[in-house]
């Protein structure tokens, strides 16, 4: 079997359930940026934290139920989704991780070493994903729970960026103005 099939060449993809939409119809879009978001996710690990690295696997599995849940427009009862478990979880994480880390006094510019500043782009990326998905849901019936998670998780991942440079040694900048 090949990787490529040739039926998107016409500006069209299949939804989960083998409907044909635009390749710019907000599902794809939503669960794209998703896919971004994930992607980048991956260039942090392994981060060299082992806590950190086994957050950031089951964010990445979190985030592969979602775009899973964005590209199908009618979904089961038995299909995969986000729940509320899963936004606490994370909220879980982020304490432990906020816990380890000085408090913040002023806003900070995204950067550091390699994972950290890997996190931050993950983190603006997830933002946007989210804005995608508010848009959808504007639309569509979807999960609201996968929203939230992407809104949490955006925090998680400015919590975890600062945590891999806290403990790599790499000072936080604030902006000047």
């Amino acid at each position: 079997m090949t990787i490529y099939t040739g039926r998107g060449d016409e500006g069209e993809t299949d939804l989960r359930d083998l409907s044909r939409v635009s390749k710019t119809n907000p599902r794809i879009e939503a669960y794209g940026v998703v896919d971004e978001a994930n992607s980048l996710i991956g260039t942090a690990r392994p981060s060299g934290y082992d806590d950190v690295d086994d957050w950031l696997g089951s964010v990445q599995n979190h985030l592969h139920i979602i775009q899973s849940e964005f590209a199908t427009p009618e979904p089961d009862e038995e299909d995969p989704q986000i729940r509320e478990e899963h936004v606490d979880q994370l909220e879980s994480w982020i304490d432990t991780a906020d816990e380890e880390l000085d408090p913040l006094t002023s806003f900070i510019l995204p950067g550091g070493g390699d994972s950290g500043a890997a996190l931050h782009h993950a983190r603006s990326v997830t933002r946007r994903a989210e804005r995608r998905a508010v848009e959808l849901a504007q639309n569509e019936p979807i999960n609201a729970e996968a929203v939230t998670y992407l809104n949490r998780l955006s925090d998680g991942l400015f919590t975890f960026a600062r945590l891999v440079n806290a403990r790599d040694g790499v000072p936080e900048e604030s902006p000047t103005y």
